[in-house]
């Protein structure tokens, strides 16, 4: 269309919209997306033809530093850049400033490894001569010789590639990179130096997502992958082959020849592998390329890999698997492939970029179950233990702690010890969430938490957490109560610093940690009525019974805390003349909805009936029982155990409430058949018999006591759940027997 002009038939008008700036995530440099908008207009001027594209120009600031005058540089780059409006000025300042000021984190660090520059000719391959732009046809014409000559035609133009400045004029001369793809396709299997140069030379196009299109359209990534998975296959039967020579003692000499030549090609291969996965990480930013690569086993042939030695093909490696690792289908693929046992070999190594590069890709992978198992059985507590330090290790660790079957693996290492001290080395300063997270696991566990409470252990722990008022440090301290034994006992020297932190002045989350403490105290030797006294408890805890007063977390915690100290006779008769058994029914209306709340006030009036003290005021002056009575037969299973053991006692205490009891389980376990019984006393009209034969009504009395009711012990339907068996007048059971 270039000749085409005002007048012609068909008149091309093209509009350039700059949409937005932004700072390039690697490199100092700016990146302007802008559209491009071109319509062909008919002999009228009316539009015919419009096509809208999306693009981008990089902008970079080579001589940006530190002491650059970002004010003098933003006005440069407005002026040489047509495409940026001078209105834009205050923002590409504010940009500069950003990049000036902007540290390198660890992925931009991890990706300096595929940097075009990085890339040199290895030894065989490099020229004395220097590429100039300008001679960029006689390298073409290379293209078209010998291999030796194609080689040096193919690294000349490499040399030129490697600068980004050139990468624009190299596109515009349609020959070279269409050259480059064709004898890359015919010649790749001769020469592993002519396939590597050129791949090289691919690469640096593919280091831009700009050029990603140029580079899919050659088949260049599909091409790479056949590479790939040719050089496996060879790998494997350099393989075979070294191992029977090593294995006949006539080519022993033979051997030691052919492990040498092998030693030569292995450095070349990996090489060539190395560039080949840079491309193909550079174009699996696209995710329907990373999906075609999926579909090719990329996962599989990067398993494979794992068992070279090359430190810089090994970081490529798992920089991709890294990559790869955030879909749940290549989450899949490597834990059918056992990527995690290979991967135990490179933990630890000396290689700190690749030890770095491996823990993230371990992290990513540890979000799964059955990969956590599988880094459970390759070993790596022991080994993680002794590289803590770096936050990606921690969460590794913590994400194998949240499984119970793992967490005893943990007092068999050194870690626990590690993990204390690195606790305490915070002094007053906020302790890492990762760190105290894992400690707050880990004291789940028995084994763990004596490790943990040894020496001054418990002691130190407790000081920090009520010194700083460290929810987190007493949330640990909360989990090592829980454990029986000597851990337990080691409490009682803690119980008055517990007991001051319940105020309403102190921050609930840190009061609900101290309750819950204080609630996992089982032990015989605490005197829990003079802790409530000394610390004048009882009003708290009735206070905070009452529904609204508190968060949920906490009124439950309280709650609990009754508990526990009810076991106690004093403290049980102490409670129940404070008036909080009406305030825990009063809660239980509010909160019949939640099983945990029923089932722990529940749980209260199950030991406030242990104590005659206090049994006569929840029988006599509460209507505990009829709740109980009520959520006998709830459909949670806990709740309808306490409520059982709960009426068992009541029952052996109370003859009134015992035949209530006894009444309502007869309903319950004969409910059907009593049913039946009343439906049978419907007339043919459907009108109820509501008389006896003696004109007597039933309507106010009592169902049990009907006679007509009770069958022999043979009756259909009928369930006795007592065993009273019969009676001298052949009736299950008469009036008296079920007043007695």
């Amino acid at each position: 269309m270039d000749g085409l002009k005002p007048g012609d038939p068909r008149y091309l008008k093209r509009r350039v919209k700059v949409c937005s700036l932004d700072v390039h995530p690697t490199e100092k440099a700016l990146v302007v997306h802008y559209e491009v908008e071109a319509t062909i207009l008919g002999e009228l001027g009316d539009p015919m033809v419009g096509e809208r594209k999306e693009c981008q120009k990089i902008v970079r600031l080579r001589s940006l530093n530190a002491n650059t005058d970002t004010s003098s540089l933003a006005r440069k780059v407005v002026e040489e850049c047509r495409l940026i409006h001078p209105s834009k000025l205050r923002e590409v300042e504010q940009l500069l400033f950003y990049l000036q000021n902007r540290k390198q984190s660890n992925d931009n660090q991890e990706k300096k490894h595929i940097s075009p520059r990085d890339f040199k000719p290895y030894t065989g391959v490099e020229l004395d001569e220097e590429a100039s732009i300008g001679s960029i046809d006689e390298y073409i014409e290379l293209l078209y010789e010998d291999i030796q000559d194609k080689i040096r035609g193919a690294t000349l133009i490499f040399q030129l590639a490697r600068n980004p400045d050139n990468l624009e004029e190299l596109i515009q001369n349609e020959t070279v990179l269409g050259a480059l793809a064709r004898v890359l396709r015919e010649d790749w299997k001769q020469s592993v130096d002519l396939a590597t140069t050129i791949i090289y030379v691919f690469f640096c196009f593919s280091s831009f997502s700009q050029f990603h299109g140029l580079v899919t359209h050659f088949k260049i990534g599909a091409l790479c992958m056949n590479i790939i998975e040719h050089e496996l296959k060879r790998y494997d039967l350099w393989q075979d082959e070294l191992q029977k020579k090593k294995k006949n003692q006539n080519l022993k000499k033979e051997h030691e020849k052919s492990l040498r030549k092998y030693q030569s090609l292995l450095i070349k291969q990996e090489q060539l592998l190395r560039v080949a996965l840079c491309l193909l990480l550079n174009l699996a930013e696209d995710t329907r390329t990373e999906l075609k690569m999926r579909n090719r086993n990329i996962v599989h042939m990067l398993v494979r890999l794992l068992d070279r030695e090359d430190g810089d093909l090994l970081l490529m490696v798992v920089s991709f698997l890294k990559k790869l690792s955030i879909f749940l289908e290549n989450k899949n693929d490597m834990a059918e492939t056992l990527a995690v046992e290979k991967l135990a070999q490179l933990v630890p190594c000396e290689h700190e970029e690749l030890l770095s590069t491996t823990l993230r890709l371990l992290l990513n992978l540890s979000f799964d179950t059955s990969l956590r198992s599988q880094m459970v059985r390759a070993s790596f507590v022991p080994k993680l233990s002794s590289l803590l330090g770096k936050s990606a290790r921690m969460c590794i660790l913590y994400h194998i702690s949240m499984d119970d079957r793992f967490k005893s693996m943990f007092a068999d290492t050194d870690c626990i010890p590690q993990l204390m001290k690195m606790v305490f080395d915070r002094g007053e300063e906020k302790i890492d969430v990762e760190l105290i997270s894992l400690c707050i696991n880990l004291a789940a566990n028995k084994s763990n938490a004596q490790v943990m409470c040894e020496g001054t252990g418990l002691k130190m722990l407790m000081k920090r957490a009520v010194k700083l008022k460290d929810v987190l440090v007493m949330k640990m301290i909360r989990n090592l109560s829980q454990h029986n034994g000597p851990t337990k006992s080691l409490f009682l020297d803690h119980v008055g610093d517990l007991a001051a932190q319940i105020s309403e002045q102190e921050a609930e989350e840190f009061v609900i940690e101290c309750l819950g403490t204080l609630a996992n105290l089982t032990i015989p030797d605490l005197d829990w009525e003079l802790v409530l006294k000394e610390y004048n408890l009882v009003p708290y805890l009735k206070n905070r019974l009452k529904p609204g007063s508190a968060e949920d977390d906490l009124i439950l915690e309280v709650v609990i805390m009754i508990g526990t100290v009810s076991t106690d006779d004093s403290c049980a008769a102490m409670l129940a003349k404070s008036g909080i058994i009406p305030a825990l029914i009063v809660l239980l209306n509010a909160k019949q909805e939640d099983d945990e709340f029923v089932c722990q006030i529940l749980y209260v009036f199950y030991q406030m009936v242990f104590h005659e003290a206090t049994r006569d005021v929840i029988i006599k002056d509460t209507q505990a029982p009829a709740y109980l009575i009520d959520l006998m037969h709830d459909n949670n299973a806990e709740i309808r155990k306490v409520c059982d053991n709960t009426l068992d006692i009541i029952a052996e205490c109370d003859e009134e409430w015992r035949n209530k009891i006894r009444t309502e389980k007869f309903r319950w376990y004969n409910g059907q058949w009593l049913e039946m019984v009343e439906n049978r006393q419907m007339d043919e009209t459907g009108e109820p018999f509501l008389y006896g034969e003696d004109g007597e009504s039933f309507g106010n009395r009592d169902l049990l006591e009907r006679p007509d009711l009770f069958y022999s012990p043979g009756a259909e339907g009928f369930k006795d759940p007592w065993g009273l068996g019969d009676t001298n007048d052949g009736s299950i059971f008469n009036q008296q027997s079920l007043a007695e």
